[in-house]
């Protein structure tokens, strides 16, 4: 009899320790439930204040949510190194692929000058009988510039695009359009908008190219818009006056350091993006030529611009390196056009560890 109740008092002590852990299990499943629900509520608050075109309040919202325990804490978190770049001792693999896109960068601006280098003498040329001359250079220079990026996009997608996917003809161009909106075009964008948010700048409408549209134009671009960077209105302003008076001025102090380097960072982090994938970049032609236009609109000496695009490359190397999951599950939902809320709401779901 008193071992009965022996062992009955034992039973009752596991099956209260085992209660125990089951409940705070569920206490802690149903806390993480309430914090993801108060985030999505937050979230929706703030797509409709986008949807209104209220960017300043969306912003103001963000900021006042970011850091509250369970609602945001990637905006504007991200770690980012230092602009002493000789101070700084990278591992083969990171410096390799830094060397390989700035290289990929360099490249495209070369070409780009030749391109524009083809413009200027054909516009310097005398009007008087040679119209059409000058139409047909540049003709040739457009189609020049189209073939080589053709050429890049057949080797890539031979070396590249093909491990991914089933084996396919090249002349499969359904099979090719599929590839390149599933895969290429959401990992560029999903790139701009992940290193926007985690460096502080507040994405407000995003577009990734139709299936339709990549039939018609395997070249069509997507785009991600931000608050924050509407001096980039004031830069195709000043592009189009330069061009039209043919004089210019530095704009050097018109935009804070601040607001350079994150823009630098958000310019190229579709390239890159893209680059961890595929070791090529579809969309990075129209992206370094935004990013020149910026840097020579600032004046900047080339010395100084060429330091600030190595800092870009690497600091935006290294958080899309860390946040891996993160990008992949963002480009899913901007693929399927989840509003701006929502590809937040993905992105806090996937930043791991203490350093974002």
């Amino acid at each position: 009899m008193n071992f009965a109740v022996h062992q009955g008092g034992l039973g009752s002590s596991l099956l209260r320790r085992r209660w125990a852990v089951t409940g705070s299990v569920a206490s802690a499943e149903q806390k993480d439930a309430r914090k993801a629900l108060r985030r999505r509520r937050a979230l929706k608050m703030v797509d409709r204040e986008l949807s209104k075109g209220n960017y300043r309040a969306a912003l103001s919202l963000v900021k006042q949510l970011n850091g509250k325990p369970g609602v945001l804490r990637g905006f504007g978190s991200a770690k980012q190194v230092s602009h002493k770049l000789d101070d700084l001792k990278l591992h083969e693999p990171v410096q390799s692929l830094v060397d390989a896109i700035l290289d990929m960068i360099d490249k495209c601006l070369q070409f780009a000058l030749l391109d524009e280098v083809s413009v200027k003498a054909s516009e310097s040329m005398p009007d008087e009988g040679n119209e059409s001359h000058c139409e047909e250079d540049h003709f040739l220079c457009t189609q020049s510039c189209f073939t080589y990026r053709l050429t890049l996009y057949d080797t890539m997608r031979q070396s590249v695009f093909c491990h991914y996917v089933n084996p396919c003809p090249l002349s499969s161009a359904s099979s090719w359009t599929m590839t390149l909106f599933d895969v290429a075009k959401p990992s560029h964008e999903a790139g701009h908008f992940l290193v926007g948010y985690l460096l502080g700048v507040l994405p407000r409408g995003y577009e990734i190219p139709s299936k339709e549209a990549l039939r018609q134009d395997r070249f069509a671009a997507g785009r991600v818009e931000f608050v924050g960077f509407e001096f980039l209105g004031e830069v195709r302003t000043t592009e189009i006056k330069e061009r039209r008076f043919r004089k210019g001025k530095s704009n050097k102090g018109k935009i804070s350091s601040k607001t350079l380097n994150r823009f630098s960072c958000v310019i190229v982090a579709g390239l890159i993006a893209e680059y961890l994938v595929f070791e090529y970049s579809e969309g990075l032609h129209s992206d370094v030529e935004k990013l020149d236009k910026v840097l020579k609109w600032l004046g900047l000496p080339e010395s100084e611009a060429y330091s600030q695009v190595k800092w870009a490359v690497l600091n935006t190397v290294l958080i899309l390196s860390r946040h891996h999951e993160a990008r992949l599950e963002l480009a899913k939902a901007m693929s399927l056009g989840e509003s701006v809320g929502y590809c937040i709401d993905t992105i806090e779901n996937f930043i791991n560890g203490e350093v974002i």
